[in-house]
Order: structure tokens, then C-alpha cells, then sequence
């Protein structure tokens, strides 16, 4: 298929800017007249125990000026190197639970050569939580008081899985089944990949995230009470998806291949070249699935003045998707202070999508059937997305002194093409002689956004940061809609279903945070303005939506030490969230022509003030995380159901008046012995919903809880399974109740060739029993839906690891980045 020219165009204009961004590298790399970089190298250890410590953070400073030279961690086996020009130098220590250690007239010199340090000890001792990060175990959670930290990378649940699937084995986040991501309940959250919007969610949302293969991500950051810091998108929080990247001297790198059943094959490439100043990485990752869905039904029933019509619906769905991942790009290291990247991305999607849907339609009861409907869908989608990003850090010689810069460009489109045939047949399975139906949906959307972002910090004191920052997102997106049905040997356009819809969102921020901390209390204080400048236009009806408005986000984090290593954060944010592309886009789905689904373009933004206590606790063989927290949130957004007396639905979002929620989390891991860990994850949860302005029945008040327990076992050497069960509790909504659902996840992982690989067995929903069930009510009908979120998946999956020990963190995660 032939891109279309404003696609080359921008193709063509990504690359150049990549290209621009290599050969600024390259004139810097000649630029640098410096001679050959000398070596300090050394060993640090626990001063008690005498063991290694790996991941000590080791900063070489000129001994005048106390400027930051260079820097880096220390490996697996608590060695470190850092190389510099000669000088008088000094060395600074600091390690997690550490002391910090300071070692003076450090003399590089070219006659000794490396300069050896030998062992480094350092004390344990007390420190206050509120700057502890907790591993429960190494690489595979982190919990702090202001976000939770999961290496995904290292559960062999998510092997040969994708980025979406992923997500729905985090801790108190849930996926439905049209990939709607629910955090805490609120399926209002703002997702970023590497800490900044993607083009994988511009279309489809959350349920792009299945384009991108889980072997591809290291970890997953959530923020569930985000400071003025972050965006003021999100009012549940923020989830951020990081993605691999190494930058070790030498070549380095992971090879993942999968197979599964149903069929799913993969592929994924993390590797990357640095010698001296400049490194060079490559992620590449392929899927082909094809996947076939038997397991989903839909019961309704809509009461006239004096019948009752009885509608059973069943779906079967067959899809196939080849996706394809590359991400290319380059650091250049001025020095360890100052630090160049450019990166290019390349995603390409394209399948198939065959639905049948039959319909039986009874009268009165389920005995009385009266005719079958059979529908057919075939969809062929094409969906290119390119994404450049340039990025430049800069540390002022001061720990936490930082200036970062961010220029991304996003352009992406989408070719959907969808042909549909419908049957009637009497209720003996007989040709009713009614003619055929043929209808087409053609479906062109565009996508190009820009963003600028710049951040910087300035520590005072001994514990004080000031913080400033501004951002600017451009954001356009085109959809060019039609549905035509043939009739009279001609393709007409059915009426209403025939224009061109455009959207153009621009955002402009700017925010503050001054923090410190006196004693056992620390604060921080931000405040955050964004201006909204939103139109929405329906070009062929000249039907025009522009909005503008300005807001002010406050937040407030409060932290106190408590005796015996427990700490307290009190947190509050205001934050919103706007209607999404996929909220206002007034055009319907059209595979299912009993059951309607569009956005609606007069939605107004939800605005939440949230206020949350969080406590956190860890113990030698064991932590534990909590809060509580409280929602208030105006304008709720909620998708209403209506259906007429014909038995057609159409299902769209609505404004509706607030929803008050609030509930309790716990998120703790223990390990009894050493050949067992467990890890829970509890939440349970109020909603009060009024949807009065709508209709006086659109109210709930539900209570309900949702758990997750994961268990691994060490059987033998090096061999681990691992069982992880989930269950959600029933709850009422505006127009009926979501029913409870539950399901069990096992694996079985093997180190192999002597331990450079991982062998990898998963078997996910083993029952088939993670189902999304519904009932919905109206004045005149009831709709009972039952959908298989996920059919049941078995994976083996090999990962290879070139010059890297398993469970070894690719990516320091950035505390102090501002998404």
C-alpha cells in the first residue's frame, strides 16, 4: 500500500531531524580536542558484612570548585570506573541506607595508570523513608511514598506478553476488555511511555498499547497523587511505561523469541554500542498474532406498550495483527554533566478483523423465535507512527542542580477499510428471501503533535529544591468518515455518516515547586497553570465546537519520619481530564448494527480534587505500603446507554454532575523462607456517582474491593514458578452493575546456558474465567453482556542476554523528570 503524500512528507521530515540530531553528535565528537581520558577505579562494599553493593551512585568532583566531573554506578559486583582528564580530584559516595562517604586528593596522573582506589567500606545506617526507595525484592518492585516502581521486565508472567497485558498485572490497575485502563477504580489516568505522550494511544487509546511487546519495557512507574510537577491530565494518576535502554561501555544487549497458542509469535532486539563518549542503541521488536475470540454474548430485552422483545446476541471474532517496533538513536556525553540524545521511532501495524455477530430474535419469551440476523465484518487496517525526540540534560557541578530539555514530534495515520454483510434467515435456519444487506465504512484519520518542554532545578540548602518548568503541547488530528450501503447496483452514503472531523488541541503550562525539609518533616508546595485552546469542527455540516480555558493546579505533599522506620506522606493535587479524541469524535461503530458506540463533541472536562495519607513500612523480610484517599470530581464523565423501541442501542459519554470516591489500599510483600515470596495487593473502595441531570435514576452508591495475590516458589537450582490470582468484586453503576470476575496466571522460568538465558513457560486466565459481565437498565430495557476480556494464552519464551547478569536494571529510574 502506498503512504499517502503527507505521510512521505513527514517521513521525510523526521528523518532529517534525526539525521540533524546525529550530525550534531558527530561535529561534537570531532569537535573534542581533548587528550586520552584517564581511570579511577574501585570496589565498594558493605563495611559490616563486607559484601558488595551494587548500584552505589560514585561522583568524581574537581577539588577547586567542587564541579561535578563524571560519574556513574557501581555493577552486580559493587565495581565501578569513571574516567577523566588529569586533575586533582575528589570522590563522593552515596548508596540507598548508606552513609554517605567522601574520599579526598584523588590525583589522576597518565604515570599511574588505572588509578585503583581497591575496597571502599561504607556504614549502614537509619534514614528517613521519605527518601528510601523499597525493594521488596531486588529488580522487581520498588515502593515509596510518592510513586510505586515495577520492573516488569523480570515477571516471567509477562513473558511474550504485550505492553497492555502488562498493565493488567500491576497492582490496583485493571484492563477491560476494549483496553480500558482502570487505576484505583478510575479509568481517568494518564499513560506515557518514558515519561511523554505516545502515538500509540492517540487513536485507539489504551488499547494501542497491544501494538507494543512487553519484552520491549523495563519498567512501570505509578504516581498516584502526582505533584505540580507532572501534567494535570489524569485525575487517578499517572502510569508511565519505560522502556529499555542500556548505556554500558562495549556492546551490550537481550534477544527475546516467543511462541504461543493461540498463535502468537515474537521477537525483540535490545542492544546498544558506547565506547567513550558516544553510545549507539537499537530496540526492535515484531508480533504476529491471530487470535480468535468464541466466548461472548449479549441478552436484551425491550418492553413495549404491550410486547416484549427478546434479543440473543452472540460474537465471534477472529483478528490477526503484524506489528513492528523500531527505535534507533544515540547519547553523546560531553561530559557526565551534560548529555545529547536523539531518537528516532518507527511503528507499523496491519491486520485483518473478521467478526461474525448473529442475532435471534424471540417475541415474548425465549421459545418464541421469530427470525436470525447474521452478520459478517472483514477489516483490513493499516497504521503507520513515526515519533522523533531530542533530549538534553545538564547537571550545574551540584547534585540535583538540572536543567533538561524536550522536543518531540509525533506524526501518525490510519487506513481502516471495513465491508459488511448481512443475512436474515427464518426461525427454521432457512434463507428468509429478504435481499442481502452490503454496506462500507471507510476511515482515514491523521495524527501530528508537537511538544516543547523544558525543566529545571535548584537545590538550596541541605535538604531544599526549587523547581520551575514549562510545556507546550500542539496537538492535531483529522478523521475523514464514511458509511455507504449499496443499493439500485450503486454505493450511496447512508445519511449523518458522511463528513470530515477535526480536532485541534493546543496546550500551553508553566509550574512552580519550592520543597525542603526541617527535621522530620518535609514539604513541598507547587502550583501549576495550563491553557486549553480546543476546537472541534464537523467540516461537511460547517458544525463548529471552540473552547478555551485557563486553570490553576495546586499541590501539597507533607512528609513525617516516624520512630522505627515508619514515615507518613499527606498529599493533595487538583487535576483534570479532558475529553479525549476518541470522547468527542461524534462518529458511531459500525460492525454491530444493534449496538452503537461514539463520543459525544459538546463534553465538557472533569475537574478532581484528590487528597491521599499514605504510610510505608519495610522489615528485613518483608514491606508494606498503604494509604487512603478521597476523590471529589466534577462533571464526571461516564459512557450512558439508550435504547429505543426498535432494540437499537447507542452508547456515548456524558457530563454528569460528581462523584465522590474514596477507599484504602495496601500493597505488601513477605518472604517467609527463602524459597518463597508472596506479594498482595488490596483495594477496597467507595463511588458515589449523581447523574441526576441526566435522569433522576442515574445514581449509584457502591462499595467494593479488588485483590491480587502473587506467589513464586524456588523448586529446585535455578528453576522458579510462579502463581498470581485476581479477583474484582462486583459493584453498582449509574444504569446497573458490573459483576465479578476472577482468574489464575501460572509460570515456570529455567536459567539456561549457564545462566546468559532464561527459559519461559506462561499460561494466562487457565480457566477462562476473566470475563467482563454487565447489566444495564433503562425505562425500557435490560441489557445482560458477557465478553472474554482475553482469550486463554500459552507462551514459551526464550531470553538471551549478551554481556548483561539477569535482573540487571537497564535504565536508572529519573526521580526528577517531569512528564
Amino acid at each position: 500500500m502506498r503512504y499517502p503524500i503527507h505521510c512521505e512528507k513527514a517521513i521525510s521530515l523526521s528523518f532529517v531531524l534525526f539525521l540533524t540530531g546525529f550530525v550534531l553528535l558527530s561535529f561534537s565528537l570531532m569537535a573534542q580536542t581533548q587528550s586520552t581520558p584517564l581511570m579511577v577505579n574501585g570496589k565498594i562494599i558493605d563495611a559490616d558484612t563486607r559484601a558488595p553493593l551494587p548500584y552505589a551512585t560514585v561522583s568524581l568532583f574537581d577539588q577547586q570548585d567542587s564541579a561535578l566531573i563524571a560519574g556513574g554506578i557501581t555493577d552486580e559486583s559493587g565495581l565501578f570506573a569513571i574516567e577523566a582528564q588529569p586533575g586533582q580530584y575528589y570522590v563522593h559516595i552515596d548508596f540507598l541506607g548508606y552513609a554517605s562517604k567522601t574520599i579526598e586528593e584523588v590525583v589522576l596522573t597518565p604515570s599511574q595508570q588505572p588509578l585503583a582506589l581497591g575496597e571502599i567500606m561504607i556504614q549502614a545506617e537509619a534514614t528517613g523513608l521519605d527518601e528510601v526507595i523499597v525493594q521488596g525484592e531486588k529488580d522487581r518492585v520498588q515502593l515509596a511514598l510518592d510513586k510505586k516502581v515495577f520492573n516488569v521486565s523480570q515477571d516471567p508472567i509477562n513473558a511474550g506478553r504485550t505492553a497492555a497485558d502488562i498493565l493488567g498485572n500491576l497492582p490496583s490497575v485493571t484492563v477491560d476488555g476494549e483496553g480500558n485502563v482502570n487505576l484505583r477504580g478510575s479509568s481517568n489516568v494518564q499513560i506515557l511511555i518514558d515519561g511523554k505522550p505516545s502515538g500509540l494511544l492517540s487513536f485507539d487509546g489504551a488499547e494501542g498499547l497491544r501494538q507494543l511487546q512487553g519484552s520491549l519495557v523495563e519498567n512501570v512507574e505509578i504516581i498516584t497523587n502526582p505533584s505540580a510537577r507532572y501534567q494535570a491530565e489524569g485525575m487517578a494518576g499517572i502510569i508511565n511505561i519505560v522502556l529499555k535502554k542500556e548505556q554500558r561501555t562495549g556492546i551490550n544487549g537481550s534477544f527475546d523469541f516467543t511462541v504461543g497458542q493461540p498463535d502468537n509469535y515474537g521477537a525483540a532486539i535490545n542492544m546498544n554500542y558506547r565506547k567513550e563518549r558516544l553510545n549507539f542503541f537499537i530496540n526492535y521488536g515484531l508480533i504476529y498474532r491471530d487470535i480468535e475470540n468464541p466466548h461472548n454474548s449479549l441478552y436484551q430485552e425491550v418492553y413495549g406498550a404491550d410486547t416484549t422483545f427478546i434479543t440473543r446476541q452472540r460474537n465471534i471474532s477472529r483478528q490477526t495483527v503484524l506489528n513492528n517496533n523500531i527505535q534507533l538513536g544515540a547519547d553523546y556525553f560531553f561530559n557526565q554533566s551534560n548529555i545529547l540524545t536523539t531518537s528516532f521511532t518507527y511503528r507499523h501495524a496491519k491486520g485483518t478483523r473478521n467478526t461474525e455477530i448473529e442475532y435471534y430474535d424471540y417475541l415474548f419469551t425465549n421459545e418464541n423465535l421469530q427470525s436470525i440476523t447474521r452478520r459478517f465484518q472483514d477489516e483490513k487496517e493499516t497504521e503507520p507512527k513515526l515519533e522523533y525526540s531530542l533530549n538534553y540534560q545538564k547537571n550545574f557541578g551540584k547534585k540535583d542542580h538540572d536543567l533538561t530539555a524536550i522536543l518531540t514530534y509525533i506524526d501518525n495515520w490510519e487506513d481502516s477499510d471495513q465491508e459488511y454483510t448481512q443475512k436474515s434467515f427464518l426461525p427454521d435456519n432457512t434463507p428468509s428471501g429478504e435481499e442481502d444487506g452490503l454496506q462500507r465504512s471507510d476511515n482515514y484519520e491523521t495524527e501530528k503533535q508537537l511538544l516543547l518542554q523544558a525543566d529545571y532545578v535548584h537545590p538550596f540548602g541541605t535538604k531544599g529544591k526549587f523547581e520551575a518548568g514549562i510545556r507546550n503541547t500542539l496537538r492535531d488530528i483529522t478523521n475523514d468518515f464514511l458509511v455507504t450501503e449499496f443499493r439500485e447496483q450503486a454505493w450511496v452514503p447512508l445519511e449523518g455518516l458522511d463528513n470530515d472531523f477535526y480536532y485541534d488541541e493546543n496546550i500551553y503550562a508553566a509550574y512552580m515547586i519550592l520543597g525542603n525539609k526541617i527535621k522530620k518533616v518535609g514539604y513541598q508546595l507547587g502550583l501549576r497553570g495550563e491553557y486549553t485552546d480546543l476546537t472541534t469542527e464537523l467540516v461537511q455540516t460547517a458544525e463548529v465546537n471552540h473552547r478555551n480555558y485557563f486553570n490553576l493546579f495546586p499541590s501539597a505533599h507533607v512528609t513525617y519520619d516516624l520512630p522505627r522506620g515508619h514515615a507518613l506522606q499527606l498529599s493533595y493535587s487538583r487535576r483534570l481530564h479532558r475529553p479525549t479524541y476518541n470522547d468527542l469524535t461524534p462518529f458511531i461503530t459500525f460492525f454491530d448494527n444493534r449496538n452503537y458506540f461514539s463520543g459525544n463533541p459538546d463534553l465538557n472536562p472533569e475537574y478532581t480534587h484528590s487528597l491521599e495519607l499514605g504510610h510505608i513500612k519495610y522489615f528485613e523480610e518483608a514491606s508494606i505500603s498503604s494509604a487512603i484517599y478521597y476523590r471529589h470530581t466534577d462533571d464526571k464523565i461516564f459512557r450512558i446507554r439508550n435504547v429505543n423501541e426498535e432494540g437499537l442501542a447507542t452508547t456515548r459519554p456524558y457530563n454528569l454532575v460528581n462523584e465522590n470516591a474514596y477507599g484504602a489500599e495496601f500493597i505488601t510483600t513477605y518472604q517467609p523462607v527463602v524459597w518463597w515470596k508472596m506479594d498482595l495487593n488490596l483495594n477496597f473502595y467507595r463511588s458515589m456517582i449523581d447523574g441526576s441531570n441526566l435522569d433522576q435514576s442515574f445514581e449509584s452508591d457502591t462499595y467494593t474491593w479488588f485483590g491480587r495475590l502473587n506467589s513464586r516458589f524456588i523448586l529446585w537450582g535455578n528453576t522458579d514458578v510462579q502463581l498470581r490470582g485476581s479477583y474484582e468484586a462486583p459493584q453498582q453503576t449509574p444504569q446497573g452493575r458490573q459483576l465479578a470476575t476472577t482468574f489464575l496466571d501460572v509460570a515456570v522460568t529455567r536459567d539456561i546456558l549457564k545462566n546468559k538465558g532464561t527459559l519461559t513457560l506462561n499460561v494466562t486466565d487457565v480457566f477462562r474465567s476473566n470475563r467482563n459481565r454487565s447489566i444495564t437498565e433503562g425505562d425500557i430495557f435490560y441489557t445482560n453482556s458477557n465478553f472474554l476480556r482475553i482469550p486463554r494464552q500459552i507462551n514459551l519464551t526464550l531470553n538471551y542476554r549478551l554481556n548483561q547478569q539477569k535482573g540487571e536494571n537497564k535504565k536508572n529510574i529519573n526521580e526528577e523528570s517531569g512528564y
